[in-house]
């Protein structure tokens, strides 16, 4: 350090400064050579390294390389060298300063610090851009473990940047933090939790992002959006968003229709109250009012007498004649417990998943028109009235 100080004042000295200006202008030198060198290695990251890395990346046949090495990869990384420069010539050009060498080494430090947490923050967002597995609920364990895994990292970073201030071994801070570890519990306790819970959900498979899921406690009813450590965000059909914290899913109920959606149908559960007064034995204008209307076949209409059986009979034909109803799965008409509101029809059968059919429009037309051919067998459908 010593022969480059002398080294410099002779090279002043030889343009023709002597006296108590040499060690000024070897000082503002010094200074403008170390912000000289700092600039020139980050313009030469920026100009020539970075463009070798892209044609690299792009010459190979393989996209995770362009994936990683993406952008905001490469200029984070080249804004940590003219630190790095700074630091290395700080003893060089401060040496006779020592205080003022002591706070800019900690203010490099830090930067230096929390650039190469940023680079590392970025390269774990760029491992969950990458397709490493087609099921979707292993990438969304990757993205809860990159989550998790930058939690940590700021965490430490938060450490480390505490013990460069203070002139601390980082080891010691660690140590300390087990005497600490209850109180820390105590207050992050809710952190924790949904942190935990963030794992159990996407571990378990329990809901993926695009999922239709109920949450009963909440206002959510709808797809969800996206899923973090801390919040699943969930777009209901009324086009509002709804935040649902992970520990809300896990430690309460919630109904995800994934299965439902994936499946040959979805079900279809409605009941249709008949009056009893309508309920009578089925006599011959009756059965012949069915037959012309080609409702019913004479041999369908074998051994029923009442009305309400050849209504069961013709909507359990009716039903498996849908193209929309699947009727590979369960197709049932059947009675229920009467009760004040009169007798319950009950219809339990599924309409297909298919892009071509639409559920809510299917649903209602085929609900209508059993409404609609109820008066072909004489029968009402229960409405109360004040004269009843």
């Amino acid at each position: 350090m010593e022969s480059i100080k002398n080294y410099v004042e002779d090279f002043i000295r030889l343009t023709g400064i002597s006296g108590n200006a040499v060690p000024i202008v070897r000082h503002i030198s010094l200074v403008l050579i170390a912000i000289l060198l700092a600039w020139a290695a980050g313009a030469l990251c920026k100009k020539l390294i970075i463009p070798i890395v892209r044609h690299v990346t792009k010459k190979t046949k393989s996209n995770w390389d362009e994936i990683i090495f993406n952008d905001k990869v490469l200029i984070t990384a080249s804004r940590i060298m003219p630190a790095i420069v700074i630091a290395w010539l700080l003893p060089l050009v401060f040496f006779q300063y020592p205080t003022v060498h002591t706070i800019l080494e900690k203010l490099t430090a830090l930067y230096i610090v929390v650039m190469s947490v940023r680079l590392f923050i970025a390269l774990i967002n760029s491992l969950n851009q990458l397709k490493l597995s087609s099921s979707p609920a292993v990438r969304q364990y990757i993205r809860t473990f990159c989550g998790v895994l930058k939690v940590i990292l700021i965490l430490n970073t938060a450490i480390v940047m505490v013990a460069i201030l203070f002139n601390k071994n980082p080891m010691s801070i660690f140590a300390g933090l087990g005497a600490t570890s209850a109180i820390m519990m105590l207050v992050f306790k809710d952190t924790i939790e949904g942190l935990v819970a963030g794992i159990r959900l996407t571990s378990n498979d329990m809901v993926r992002k695009g999922d239709w899921i109920t949450v009963p406690s909440t206002l959510a009813d709808g797809v969800v959006e996206d899923i973090s450590l801390t919040t699943v965000k969930v777009r209901n059909f009324d086009n509002t968003t709804v935040t649902v914290t992970p520990l809300t899913l896990v430690s309460g109920s919630f109904q995800n229709w994934r299965s439902m959606q994936n499946g040959e149908g979805r079900r279809v559960k409605r009941l249709l109250y008949i009056d009893f007064r309508s309920v009578k034995l089925a006599d011959e204008a009756l059965k012949t009012s069915l037959l012309t209307n080609k409702l019913l076949s004479e041999e369908q209409m074998k051994g029923q007498e009442v009305n309400v059986s050849l209504f069961r009979k013709f909507v359990e034909q009716y039903l498996k004649n849908r193209p929309e109803v699947n009727e590979k799965l369960t197709l049932v008409v059947r009675q229920v417990e009467a009760t004040q509101a009169g007798l319950p029809i009950e219809f339990v059968f599924f309409i297909k998943n298919s892009p071509d059919i639409h559920y809510e429009h299917t649903l209602a037309d085929i609900i209508e028109h059993l409404y609609a051919y109820t008066h072909a067998f004489g029968l009402t459908i229960y409405q109360q009235y004040p004269e009843q």
